[in-house]
């Protein structure tokens, strides 16, 4: 089976700290590939001040520099704005698949205003990478209260596919400060330079 992590978010703009986070989560994890799923519009998040999702799509792959890391608009394509909706439609699309959530530490603080969460928590394991600054939020969030009794040990990472979600792992990892925020902040006009470089919004 191959071995494949999932990385939803917004990529407003993708950045250095989401290459960082995945290329540890290959190392640690022994993934094949993972997969960055670039949201056509997180619902959890304003549309004001989201770029197009071309521009999202275009920084995703730029930043991206790595053959396994592949940059992608499946939501757009499957109809599903929901993770716990991405991640049905993608094992009924390829259940020759293993797959794992990755997420930022920075992330799990919010999970628990996520559609349907522990449905979407009991469907596939979720592997949590180390953001600044947020190691003790995401022990403390209140997702973790339901989630750390099906928590597993760093030694137990490669043998992710064994597990039955409910499934977590917290992974210390070195951190890089970059942030989507301080990007947008240091250069407001980074998108509209972007998208007046592509010919159309991305074929889904």
């Amino acid at each position: 089976m191959t071995r494949i992590g999932l990385l939803g978010g917004s990529f407003n703009p993708a950045h250095a700290g989401h290459r960082h986070i995945s290329v540890e989560a290959m190392r640690l994890l022994g993934l094949d590939e993972i997969w960055w799923l670039v949201s056509p519009q997180n619902p959890l998040k304003s549309p004001r001040g989201m770029a197009s999702l071309g521009a999202r799509l275009a920084s995703a792959e730029a930043a991206a520099r790595h053959p396994r890391i592949r940059p992608m608009v499946i939501e757009a394509e499957l109809g599903t704005i929901y993770a716990v909706d991405t991640v049905a439609a993608l094992r009924r699309r390829r259940p020759d698949v293993d797959f794992i959530w990755l997420m930022g530490a920075d992330i799990v603080p919010e999970l628990h205003r996520w559609h349907r969460w522990r449905r979407f928590a009991a469907s596939i394991p979720i592997a949590v990478l180390a953001r600044p600054g947020y190691r003790g939020a995401a022990y403390l969030a209140p997702a973790m209260a339901w989630l750390r009794r099906w928590r597993r040990p760093r030694s137990a990472a490669r043998h992710w596919t064994g597990w039955t979600a409910p499934a977590i792992i917290l992974l210390d990892i070195r951190t890089t400060p970059v942030s989507a925020t301080a990007i947008r902040a240091a250069d407001p006009g980074w998108a509209r330079r972007l998208a007046s470089r592509l010919p159309k919004e991305p074929k889904v």
